[in-house]
């Protein structure tokens, strides 16, 4: 027996030709987080962050989003196509985005906000890093709604029937993403927050964390059907998860072996 997926109507309302979807609502959500979190980070005390530079470090990392996660769905996702067909990348209209291509396009952002502000890299990506995950469970709830990006076939009790999954009951995987890689993760990096840190060691968490919990769900979640498993064992997302968990250890460890740095005050 399988739960009966919830049909909601992906359009919440229509104007006209514009309509108003909830993955785009999805989308508004997590960025306003975003902007109140970090304007409430940035108001505390000892804060070296003005109202002013907040607002253009969030704009600089819409467009990393925007541009990142595009560009890295067409190159991981869809590079021969996108060699038959270079102007695929332009059609928004086909194909989807890439968390792992996003997060490449904010890290580029952070370094081109923390050149021209000429504040630390490190310290930058600290701050951004505690924004992102609600953002992530909007997303996922969004894609819950589509009733894309299904799991795997399974039996457990909360299986569900995805319309367009086919008639198997299979996880939904997109729940257990938006729970782990939004919800646990915040919290996560909100209590590590509140103690006195190394700089870089927020975003070493950060990385870290996405990256194991997106590399076990992987289990869990559908391979995109034209990429299967590379060798019979392993996901598209499982691999460009890899470099983040190495990463963010690797971040962790140099930040706490550097005593000589100052350490970030508490958020």
């Amino acid at each position: 027996m399988a739960m009966e997926f919830p049909q909601i109507d992906p359009i919440i309302f229509s104007v006209g030709p514009l309509s108003v979807r909830w993955y785009g609502l999805m989308y508004l959500i997590g960025f306003a987080f975003a902007m109140w979190f970090a304007n409430r980070q940035a108001a505390k005390a000892g804060s070296n962050w003005s109202k002013e530079e907040v607002g253009d470090l969030l704009f600089y990392g819409m467009l990393g989003v925007i541009l990142g996660g595009r560009i890295g769905y067409v190159l991981f996702y869809q590079f021969s196509y996108f060699l038959e067909n270079p102007f695929y990348l332009f059609r928004i209209d086909q194909g989807g985005m890439s968390f792992h291509g996003g997060t490449l396009g904010v890290i580029t952002a952070i370094g081109i906000f923390a050149w021209t502000r000429k504040k630390q890299l490190l310290a930058v990506g600290d701050f951004v890093a505690p924004l992102v995950p609600v953002g992530l469970l909007a997303g996922r709830i969004g894609n819950f709604i589509n009733g894309e990006l299904w799991g795997r076939t399974t039996d457990v009790p909360w299986a569900m029937v995805f319309p367009t999954g086919g008639p198997l009951a299979r996880h939904p995987s997109q729940l257990y993403e938006a729970f782990f890689e939004g919800l646990v993760l915040f919290i996560i990096l909100y209590i590590f927050i509140k103690k006195s840190r190394p700089v870089g060691s927020v975003g070493g968490v950060f990385l870290l964390g996405y990256g194991f919990f997106r590399f076990c769900i992987e289990y869990f979640r559908e391979p995109d059907a034209h990429l299967g498993l590379f060798g019979g064992v392993i996901s598209m997302g499982q691999i460009l998860s890899l470099p983040m968990i190495i990463g963010g250890l690797g971040l962790l460890i140099w930040a706490y072996k550097k005593p000589q740095q100052a350490t970030a005050a508490k958020g």
